[in-house]
């Protein structure tokens, strides 16, 4: 697997994982699977730890181009956001490889959920945990004006609409026999968890560094440390790595095509 996660907690304040990206090649072709809509055969290559098939959709190409590239004038921060959210949601599966976890979404900037995941126990859905995914060169202000207060209007209940209808879709996808009735009986406010992941640099990479990155976690979230889970990436340079990253993948994309006409 390219990415590789390992875990971390911050006394009763929030726990999760720090990822390590151990092939960028391997995590560029599944980017561009992605890319090219292919998310559901990259997730069962995840589930069953497999290789990539051979074959290719016949087209999605150019529209897999647009997503990883960034057109002349604009800045890269929507191309890069979006190529984080494809990390993380392939991390949350290394995390736990029987969620269902919603696949990134195809139109860069979306204002709605980052990532979705719901997890569950013996008795049926544990959690649903909210995802706010964050690719940035200054993390601790992106957390702050960014994460911490979508995480609070979650916590009011004012977005459950559009969480109902989010959770009712994945299980809808995932064969559940009738989602509506299984959302109608979700208790929100005990089964609402939520996930916040980060690119960082020097500065947020330790224990302590960390700390002072998630620091009021546990008043913007209340409740048992389940509730609150941090990821974190450290990469020295983050715009340049994810358009390095993003290089490879669109050429995934140009020999993808190319090979049709083989």
């Amino acid at each position: 697997m390219p990415v590789t996660i390992t875990p971390i907690q911050e006394k009763d304040c929030w726990s999760g994982s720090t990822w390590t990206i151990e092939d960028e090649n391997e995590l560029a072709a599944l980017i561009a699977r992605v890319a090219i809509g292919q998310s559901r055969v990259v997730e069962r290559v995840l589930r069953a730890t497999g290789d990539l098939p051979h074959g290719y959709p016949k087209g999605g190409f150019d529209g897999a181009r647009k997503l990883l590239s960034v057109a002349k004038g604009d800045k890269s921060y929507h191309r890069d956001g979006w190529v984080f959210q494809v990390i993380a949601w392939i991390a949350a599966h290394r995390f736990d490889d029987e969620a269902l976890i919603r696949a990134p979404q195809m139109i860069m900037a979306d204002k709605g959920l980052d990532g979705l995941i719901i997890e569950f126990d013996g008795d049926g859905i544990a959690r649903v945990v909210i995802c706010e995914e964050k690719a940035t060169e200054h993390p601790r202000q992106k957390v702050q004006s960014a994460v911490w207060p979508e995480f609070e209007e979650f916590e009011t209940g004012a977005r459950d609409n559009e969480l109902v209808a989010s959770v009712t879709s994945l299980l809808d996808r995932s064969g559940d026999p009738d989602p509506d009735h299984t959302v109608a009986n979700i208790l929100w406010e005990e089964k609402r968890a939520y996930r916040v992941a980060v690119t960082v640099g020097e500065n947020h990479s330790s224990q302590k560094g960390r700390k002072r990155l998630f620091k009021d976690y546990e008043t913007k979230v209340l409740g048992n440390v389940d509730r609150r889970r941090a990821e974190t990436l450290f990469l020295k340079n983050v715009r340049k790595w994810i358009n390095d990253l993003a290089q490879k993948a669109l050429a995934e994309i140009d020999a993808a095509e190319a090979a049709k006409y083989v």
